[in-house]
């Protein structure tokens, strides 16, 4: 649909094949990714696209990992309900969790750039994780394994400090407190998941 006195809108589909062209452009340290994203208020609404992109992804490292350790004691499918409810809340969570220590830091009128290439990166992030995941299932011996892991991990870690320190135009330091409060939210619905799945 046509904007009244401007171009049309852009598509969803272009909207999210810029978002993850910017976040492999982040994924390799390059800044200038988050100029390739659509950071208008509709391509930030739409940024939210990446967890349906990535849930897929979540689910499969849930199969490996239960494949790996045996199936929760709760049985599968109550598993999958905590697991898909933990996952909205950990995503929408962290977004509004984030809002009030970017406005503490002064940069509230970046947030919504941050949360865009946040939300984009996370595909990235998945894609690093299933493909560190699989050597495990191919024969590899556990120390290497689980090397791999920690590398994904690691780098995991990495990708979202220098998207919050780009985006948000902080320095290293406080960039990591965005770090800090997702692994906090995910090690506490980690636990309330847990508890669910018995």
């Amino acid at each position: 649909m046509p904007r009244p006195g401007g171009p049309p809108a852009p598509s969803t589909r272009a909207i999210i094949a810029a978002g993850l062209r910017g976040a492999f452009r982040l994924a390799q340290a390059r800044a200038d990714g988050l100029g390739l994203m659509d950071l208008s208020p509709d391509g930030v609404r739409r940024s939210f696209w990446a967890a349906g992109i990535c849930l897929p992804g979540f689910l499969a490292l849930k199969l490996l990992g239960w494949a790996d350790d045996g199936a929760p004691a709760g049985g599968i499918l109550r598993a999958l309900v905590a697991e898909l409810s933990g996952f909205a809340a950990a995503w929408a969570g962290y977004a509004l969790l984030t809002l009030p220590l970017a406005e503490a830091q002064g940069r509230r009128a970046d947030w919504s750039r941050f949360i865009a290439a946040w939300n984009w990166s996370n595909v990235v992030q998945y894609v690093i994780l299933l493909a560190f995941s699989v050597p495990r299932f191919l024969g590899v011996p556990d120390f290497l394994a689980s090397g791999f892991g920690l590398a994904a991990i690691g780098y995991a870690l990495w990708l979202e400090w220098f998207v919050a320190k780009a985006a948000l135009r902080i320095g290293g330091g406080p960039a990591v407190a965005f770090v800090v409060v997702d692994l906090l939210i995910g090690i506490f619905i980690g636990g309330f998941v847990g508890r669910l799945t018995g």
